[in-house]
């Protein structure tokens, strides 16, 4: 009888068990359930305080770096106001430079489907991204975005390696993403947790990447993307997703529901706080202070009416930071987020159609389809970036072309192959881009280009008929983008009147030991040319002219 009451008792104590485990994991599941629930339903105030909270951690290293920035912007040649801003001049080593690498990396490169926005696309459900990543990876409650983290490894990085391409291929600087729309640091900050120095690769990536690219002699630059982070995973917000979890909110950011103005962003009326704003400053400043770029690109929406103050407080601080070294440093902004005078304008995989009387910049990348690494991806010629870079140099510009590395740090064959052609192209071209500046006028040729941002696949092929001029001490040069049939050239810009009296000495193709033989007739500069072209893509002309008089 006592036997059978024990083993009555040990059966109620295993179902007790049993049930008390029931309960904890459902308890558990509620709770998990709960925390990746939409918040669509809370206010802005709300969210960014939940966001604030969990970067607290930093509040001091921030509120120190701050201070800095103030104070430095306020000590120096500059101030922060658009009046004294104006005062800006680019310094001759980037319009000498004229050609430069942008690299988009990071944890997007592991999934490498869609483009390097497939942190926001994954969590929008009417997007291709949001289908792949259910069938590849599960719901993203359950695998988010975070959770790429531990599989970027970058176990292949090799930073000399990357930077002796670079310089192989003609390029005389290097813009790496410090940080790009999905809030995951590149290089060793002081102000986060999320970054590549303590996560994933745990290497400080683009501070080994900064030192070997000084060491082949090129110029650093520096791309913050961290501005947009204060919109880009909203999407997360709508559906049950890692994106509601407050554990990490300091990670996926404030996740403002993006307010988009498709058609200014004056009229963009995303919710920014003074505290996101805050953030973004220090950590672009923490980046100054520690790597010392050269350059400093920003995208497109340091534009928004929020961010104006800041900016103009990060301008003051960077140019007086660079002055403060005896050197002059460069911001590159789109479209109207900057006073035209303060910065250098960048126009997003496009051109201009003219010669524009301020340095800009165009920036492009080899892959058409992303910035990041994607699979089945294609991927521009040679022949496309040189003649880009030959159009725009002729317009007072420079070309930043990307690249897109994989997860694992290796650069994708097909990149490789069109930076060393490029770069063949230049060591014997160079001479015509290098040091150059605009004639009076581009140049000449039936061939119009689609002017404005994200036109880059667009453009009209060239021809023998397509003529792009440069100018440098008394030497002019005249590339043409196409092999004349006939065997002979004319650039009927090249008259008396346009030349204004100075005489052609000499003739010469670059990359011949023979000088080229021509005629000056009244419709332009006749050149005879052998049947077959000497080397690819354009063919650049040394015209030697008459050294000019004071009274010209």
């Amino acid at each position: 009888m006592a036997s059978s009451r024990r083993q009555l008792l040990c059966s109620l104590q295993s179902w007790l068990l049993l049930l008390t485990g029931i309960f904890m994991v459902l308890t558990l599941a509620a709770q998990t359930a709960q925390q990746t629930s939409p918040t669509t339903g809370q206010d802005a105030q709300t969210i960014d305080r939940t966001w604030q909270r969990a970067s607290s951690k930093y509040d001091s290293e921030r509120n120190t770096i701050l201070s800095e920035v103030r104070r430095a912007a306020n000590e120096g040649p500059y101030r922060a106001d658009w009046q004294s801003l104006q005062k800006y001049e680019v310094p001759d080593w980037y319009k000498d430079a004229k050609f430069g690498i942008f690299i988009h990396w990071g944890v997007y490169s592991v999934p490498a489907f869609g483009s390097e926005w497939y942190p926001r696309n994954m969590y929008r459900q009417d997007s291709d991204e949001y289908k792949h990543h259910l069938s590849t990876y599960g719901s993203p409650a359950k695998f988010g975005y975070k959770d790429f983290i531990p599989m970027f490894r970058a176990e292949h990085f090799d930073p000399a390696a990357w930077a002796r391409l670079f310089k192989e291929a003609g390029a005389k600087y290097v813009v790496p993403v410090f940080e790009h729309h999905d809030g995951f640091a590149m290089y060793d900050s002081g102000l986060s947790d999320w970054t590549a120095a303590k996560m994933g690769p745990r290497r400080d990536i683009h501070g080994e990447l900064a030192k070997a690219v000084r060491a082949e002699g090129l110029h650093l630059g520096a791309s913050s993307h961290r501005v947009e982070h204060n919109f880009f995973l909203d999407g997360g917000r709508q559906i049950e997703s890692d994106v509601n979890d407050p554990q990490f909110a300091a990670f996926y950011g404030p996740a403002h529901a993006w307010v988009e103005s498709k058609q200014t962003l004056l009229t963009d009326w995303t919710y920014v706080s003074n505290a996101y704003l805050d953030d973004w400053l220090a950590r672009d400043a923490e980046i100054v202070r520690k790597y010392k770029p050269e350059l400093f690109y920003f995208d497109w929406w340091i534009g928004q009416p929020s961010v104006r103050q800041h900016l103009m407080d990060f301008a003051a601080f960077y140019y007086n930071d660079a002055a403060s070294r005896g050197s002059v440093g460069v911001i590159n902004y789109k479209l109207d987020a900057m006073e035209k005078h303060s910065a250098v304008l960048d126009v997003e995989r496009g051109q201009l159609n003219d010669i524009r009387p301020l340095y800009w910049q165009t920036d492009t990348s080899i892959s058409n389809k992303s910035w990041g690494y994607i699979e089945n991806d294609s991927f521009k010629s040679p022949q496309a970036i040189v003649h880009q870079l030959v159009d725009i140099v002729s317009k007072n510009g420079n070309l930043l072309v990307n690249i897109g590395p994989r997860s694992d740090g290796t650069i994708p064959d097909e990149v490789q192959t069109v930076l060393h052609e490029v770069g063949s192209w230049l060591k014997i071209n160079g001479e015509a881009i290098y040091g150059t500046r605009p004639w009076r006028i581009y140049g000449e040729g039936p061939t119009k280009i689609v002017e404005g941002a994200f036109h880059d696949t667009e453009a009209q092929p060239f021809t023998e008929h397509d003529f792009r001029f440069t100018t440098k001490n008394d030497v002019l040069y005249a590339c043409e983008l196409g092999w004349p049939s006939g065997g002979e050239a004319v650039i009927h810009s090249f008259t008396a009147a346009q030349l204004a009296g100075r005489k052609v000495v000499s003739v010469s193709l670059l990359g011949s030991t023979s000088p080229t033989t021509f005629d000056m007739q009244s419709d332009g500069m006749h050149l005879r040319l052998p049947s077959q072209p000497l080397g690819k893509y354009a063919h650049c002309f040394r015209i030697a002219l008459s050294r000019q008089t004071p009274q010209e």
